[in-house]
């Protein structure tokens, strides 16, 4: 990865794109932080583009993961959709 993004060339000789892509976005579950996941990614996406996701909560409450497949383009939408995940507030891991 450069600047936590997955390299290009590995993606490309991974993925036929365009094809769904999975994201994995942990953080803190207050604040509306599965709202501002879904509009980052959405905020990439064609306007009628909804992607699949689902939510899961650590047993204790602390953080929550956003599961998130939306469909790209290329291996550069992977990198765009990365950089709106970087944003958003109250997160701590991105995989």
């Amino acid at each position: 990865m450069t600047d936590g993004l997955p390299d290009l060339d590995l993606l490309e000789s991974t993925h036929s794109f365009p094809c769904p892509y999975v994201f994995k976005v942990f953080g803190t579950p207050n604040e509306h932080f599965v709202g501002r996941v879904l509009f980052a990614v959405k905020s990439t996406l064609e306007e009628s583009s909804e992607p699949a996701f689902s939510c899961r909560t650590t047993p204790s409450g602390r953080h929550i993961c956003v599961t998130i497949e939306p469909d790209v383009r290329d291996a550069l939408h992977v990198h765009q959709i990365y950089r709106e995940l970087q944003t958003v507030d109250g997160l701590i891991l991105l995989m």
